[in-house]
């Protein structure tokens, strides 16, 4: 398998070698770092470190902070919420084994906390230049700002008090925006709220995210971006809304592709929660998603306000184990039809086959299952049914911080995973 699907915690192991001397073994002192840290942050968090945020802290421009891999940044002030401002660089480099935490205490993680709000979110500045999610765990955020919040003064993201802050804004349209193999989970708001820059987001999950309303992926109008092999359960809204607003050159692209996206849009109150929404002047390139009982198929704001007429939609997998959300994903003026989707008209059709979900779980849940696992079986009708042929805009590469990240290659099949 090219893409693996993995919640469960490794387990770390020791090997110990042996000398032919008889000599005491020279002690090593591996106590990781433990800092208390506020204000203006920079320089390198050391790998297995922890550090315990006690107010806002602040990347300066011109500045980077990298943050080595098992690094736990530890958000500790239930009274200020901090955020996190990016005006430099942020180089989040968790690994599998040992991924990059932004969390709360654990005796914050109550079903009350569900949906977090107890520290703010990744704010970057117009000047920021890059920025690497990559291996990295961001749960419990998306407080409220407030006259004092950093993102308020500094003029960035909503620019005004009483807003829930996502969990990354990103709004440099010359820069980078790198999020591969991170989890995102117990968020107010929205997800990524993207406003700029060349963009790769990939083979990461999105769970237990927006209360009252929040997209996993919301993108506007500067943002060049491939959005793939991620999975999405239950966002309040959309799992992806890709929109040209703003007004910012270049126009909004975003090439979207084997994503699974299952529950979207139902604990929305209103009609606009859905699945992949878009939305004036738009262009959006998608392929192989997989939609699973979802509120609506893919869907445009307003059918007076066409997307780019280049836009292309294809193999997209609708599933539906209700009357209503078989209904809500038949082509219509507003639910966009594409070349070779498979589009079940019955309850069960096209069932997926997963390995291990139960596609009767009431629609509005929000709660996810570590244990769940959305590679699919053999005899699925997500197999050997995905586009190939298609042009990514990254193939080759965005050179980050020395690193070239690439676009993952398209699968064969539907989805973000396919058989084990």
């Amino acid at each position: 398998m090219k893409h693996l699907f993995i919640l469960s915690t490794l387990a770390a192991f020791v090997l110990t070698g042996c000398s032919d001397d008889n000599s005491e073994p020279t002690p090593v002192d591996n106590k990781p770092v433990e800092q208390s840290v506020a204000g203006e942050v920079s320089g390198t968090w050391t790998k297995g470190g922890i550090y315990t945020v006690t107010g806002h802290i602040q990347i300066p421009e011109g500045k980077s902070l990298t943050i080595e891999e098992g690094v736990t940044v530890l958000f500790n002030d239930s009274v200020v919420k901090p955020e996190v401002v990016v005006k430099g660089n942020l180089y989040s480099l968790g690994t599998a084994a040992a991924p990059v935490k932004f969390t709360v205490p654990d005796a914050w993680k109550t079903p009350g906390n569900q949906f977090g709000n107890l520290w703010g979110g990744l704010i970057a500045g117009p000047n920021s230049a890059e920025f690497v999610l990559s291996n990295t765990i961001l749960e419990y955020g998306g407080a409220v700002t407030t006259e004092e919040s950093p993102s308020v003064k500094a003029g960035l993201y909503k620019a005004e008090a009483g807003e829930h802050v996502p969990v990354v804004y990103y709004p440099n349209v010359n820069g980078k925006l790198i999020v591969l193999n991170s989890t995102i989970r117990n968020f107010n708001e929205d997800g990524f709220y993207i406003e700029g820059g060349k963009v790769i987001v990939a083979n990461n999950v999105f769970y237990t995210t927006g209360v009252s309303g929040g997209d996993a992926i919301n993108i506007k109008s500067g943002v060049q971006a491939d959005v793939a092999f991620n999975l999405v359960y239950s966002p309040n809204t959309n799992a992806l809304k890709l929109s040209n607003s703003g007004d910012r050159t270049p126009q909004a692209y975003i090439v979207g592709y084997n994503n699974t996206i299952i529950n979207a849009g139902w604990r929305r109150p209103t009609t606009k929660g859905g699945s992949i929404w878009l939305e004036k002047g738009v262009r959006a390139d998608l392929y192989n998603n997989l939609l699973a009982n979802d509120r609506f198929g893919i869907k445009k704001e307003d059918v007076d306000k066409s997307v780019d007429d280049r836009s292309v939609i294809a193999t997209t997998l609708y599933y539906g184990a209700t009357e209503d959300a078989v209904k809500q994903f038949q082509p219509s003026v507003e639910i966009l039809k594409g070349t070779g989707d498979l589009i079940s008209t019955k309850v069960g059709d096209n069932d997926p086959k997963f390995v291990n979900y139960p596609l009767t779980t009431d629609n509005k849940n929000a709660t996810f299952n570590t244990s769940w696992d959305f590679h699919v079986q053999a005899g699925s009708p997500a197999l050997d049914k995905g586009k190939t042929d298609f042009t990514r805009l990254y193939a080759d590469g965005l050179v980050v911080n020395g690193v070239t990240y690439k676009s993952p290659a398209p699968a064969n099949y539907i989805g973000a995973f396919g058989t084990k």
